[in-house]
């Protein structure tokens, strides 16, 4: 048995603290040979994770601070508690890891920093142009050293680690799960010819509005459907960045200036996704940088028919089960979306075999391999150290 430290300095919201709070919730570490696990985050961080009884929460007034300050406790303090703690191994879901403990594991969840196509979308100059820049460093730098290294996607895998020089037999690829309230069996889809102005085809679109999402191609191909007289209308969700709203409100103001077939919901809490969704006849995912693409698997799941990016991993997910197209081209979103809308038979089909995919992806079966792999890999070590007649403990390398 182990003790397994979870150092939650990065994670803060989003897609990190969700994969965290899914971990914990479908997990049983004590099956994979972990005896307890400690957690250190801020209350922010914290207050969003359920309580187990084979796992102590640490309140770290540090993390509740900024960035520096979260930095600075991670590098001088974490290795210190993590050995008070008696932890056997340090896993670093963030993806940034500095501190004087090992082993450690660690997680790759952003492609941006690694993708130089993608990154050159944001202004040289700006906050996140520099942020990636400086995650490509760290987080290179953090995936190199590390004891092992979690891959959502064999894409991200073959992507990230040539680039930084992972060692092969210290990868390993753990999709991420989706949640069972996404799981909507898939609605009998109807011709065209019975949706009306009145009764239009409900297409939705949910991600952040960034420069690398394209819903501004996505509006326009929207619209050049409508010229050509079908009735169908667009849901975009999902919080601005700033620089890519303006793109995205100039598209709408010219191609809907009456907001008659768009509508921008902003931000929907994340538990209320799953209904957004269900009230929806076709999804759109155009993205073209991508991890793993977890709204893709969420509607999936939620049996819709779905027109998609033909970049990254996407089709490593969604395999047969959709339509794909160039994300940057409006006329050939604006194609394939003619296409799926005109075959009823099509429709059903792909819906049918995307949600029976996304039944194959589970956090339960995240939370196992996660966690056995964290048992493993102290093993290891441990064994290795015994060997050598190291003490137990040992300084980052």
């Amino acid at each position: 048995m182990c003790i397994v430290g979870i150092d939650g300095t990065n994670l803060r919201g989003g897609g990190g603290i969700t994969h965290l709070r899914e971990l914990i919730a479908s997990g049983h570490p004590p099956d994979q040979g972990i005896e307890h696990v400690v957690l250190w985050g801020g209350a922010q961080t914290l207050d969003q994770l359920p309580d187990r009884s084979w796992l102590t929460k640490v309140s770290v007034k540090a993390l509740n601070r900024g960035f520096f300050s979260r930095v600075l406790w991670q590098r001088f303090s974490l290795g210190e508690v993590a050995r008070t703690a008696r932890c056997d191994i340090v896993f670093a879901p963030g993806g940034s890891y500095d501190a004087d403990f090992t082993p450690y594991v660690s997680m790759c969840r952003n492609m941006l920093p690694f993708d130089n196509v993608e990154r050159a979308r944001f202004p040289l100059l700006s906050f996140r142009r520099l942020q990636y820049e400086l995650l490509r460093w760290v987080q290179g730098r953090t995936f190199r050293n590390a004891d092992a290294t979690i891959f959502l996607t064999n894409y991200a895998r073959t992507q990230v680690a040539a680039r930084v020089g992972c060692v092969d037999e210290r990868v390993r690829i753990i999709p991420h799960g989706v949640s069972k309230r996404f799981s909507i069996a898939p609605r009998p889809q109807m011709a065209i010819d019975r949706y009306s102005a009145g009764f239009p085809m409900r297409i939705v679109y949910v991600s952040i509005i960034n420069h690398y999402k394209h819903q501004w191609c996505v509006v326009e191909a929207i619209t050049m459907l409508r010229r050509a007289g079908l009735p169908v209308v667009l849901t975009l969700a999902g919080p601005s960045v700033p620089e890519a709203r303006v793109r995205l409100d100039a598209m709408i103001a010219r191609c809907d200036p009456d907001g008659e077939f768009v509508t921008l919901l902003g931000a929907v809490p994340y538990q209320e996704l799953h209904r957004l969704y269900e009230e929806n006849d076709i999804g759109v995912f155009a993205s073209s940088c991508e991890n793993m693409p977890n709204i893709l698997l969420e509607m999936m799941a939620a049996g819709l028919p779905i027109v998609c990016s033909n970049r990254g991993p996407m089709p490593e997910i969604l395999n047969d089960a959709g339509m794909y197209c160039n994300p940057e081209d409006s006329e050939d979103i604006a194609r394939s979306l003619r296409a799926i809308i005109a075959n009823v038979q099509s429709r059903n089909e792909m819906a049918e075999k995307a949600y029976r995919t996304a039944a194959l992806y589970s956090w339960e079966n995240c939370a196992t391999e996660t966690f056995a792999l964290l048992a493993e890999t102290a093993r290891v070590y441990r064994d290795k150290d015994r060997t050598r007649g190291k003490i137990r403990f040992r300084f980052r390398r």
